[in-house]
């Protein structure tokens, strides 16, 4: 297949099959960077009613800034993985205090906002600004391998960015790369996964009895708490091993997540 081929196919299906989502052609680039955030390591069903949800409670990075961590981690629940939501109130700040609360455009800027790695970055700059970069996320990657590496095994990234960059649409990156991920999508209702042919193809771990788990009921308890819980509270709501509870409180705290409000009681940790 010849890239001028593989364009018709993916413009074609998106033309009569694109998914409508809240955060598309979007001008406000912040709400570009909270959905960018929010679909890391998360699938869209499961973003869109909270992305809904999270931009009426904080619709700017100003009030997001301003927010107490409880309450930002509050509205995250139902997202997974707590320190996206952490790191995102701290971006926001950074953003407000070293950026006047304009979102930089530079993806060498924006890799430097915690928890913002290189393919976030240019997906920002992409969606946000419209702007030509190139980057790889599970669904690019399942049409990349699909289309020109269907006869391969253990495919590395590093190898699928030369078709990514040559195939990029460079007056229209935002539609371009929104046609790819649905079209990766697609492919992925209808075939056995082509990422497991990916170098980089993990299986995620159970969540279901794990330290994950454990972690998520504990953030869960004492955002929803009207005040601080002691620690025998705390454990015994979570009802799971003691020993192991009160070794992710320890993590929870290294962390910045929790801290002692007095004595023995906890609360999120909430600095300004």
């Amino acid at each position: 297949m010849n890239l001028h081929e593989f364009k018709n196919i993916i413009w074609s299906y998106y033309a009569a099959q694109g998914r409508l989502f809240d955060w598309r052609n979007v001008d406000d680039p912040y709400k570009v960077f909270i959905s960018e955030v929010m679909l890391q390591q998360t699938q869209t069903y499961r973003v869109a009613p909270k992305y809904a949800q999270f931009i009426a409670a904080f619709e700017s990075f100003e009030v997001l800034a301003k927010a107490s961590l409880k309450d930002v981690l509050y509205h995250w629940q139902g997202l997974g993985y707590n320190r996206r939501g952490m790191y995102l109130h701290k971006a926001a700040q950074i953003v407000m205090h070293d950026y006047a609360g304009i979102l930089p455009s530079d993806p060498a800027l924006l890799v430097t906002l915690p928890g913002i790695g290189r393919a976030t970055a240019a997906s920002i700059v992409a969606f946000a600004f419209n702007t030509p970069t190139v980057f790889i996320e599970t669904n690019i990657r399942t049409v990349f391998i699909h289309c020109f590496f269907a006869d391969k095994q253990n495919v590395d990234d590093k190898d699928i960015l030369p078709f990514v960059q040559a195939a990029l649409d460079v007056e229209n990156p935002r539609e371009w790369y929104y046609a790819l991920m649905d079209y990766g999508v697609m492919l992925k209702k209808t075939l056995p996964n082509p990422s497991r042919k990916s170098k980089h193809h993990q299986k995620q771990s159970k969540f279901e009895g794990s330290d994950r788990q454990v972690r998520g009921k504990i953030i869960k308890l004492l955002t929803q708490a009207s005040e601080p819980l002691s620690q025998q509270e705390l454990i015994k709501a979570v009802g799971d091993n003691e020993q192991r509870t009160c070794r992710i409180i320890q993590q929870l705290k290294d962390e910045k997540f929790i801290a002692f409000h007095s004595h023995d009681y906890l609360a999120i940790l909430d600095r300004q």
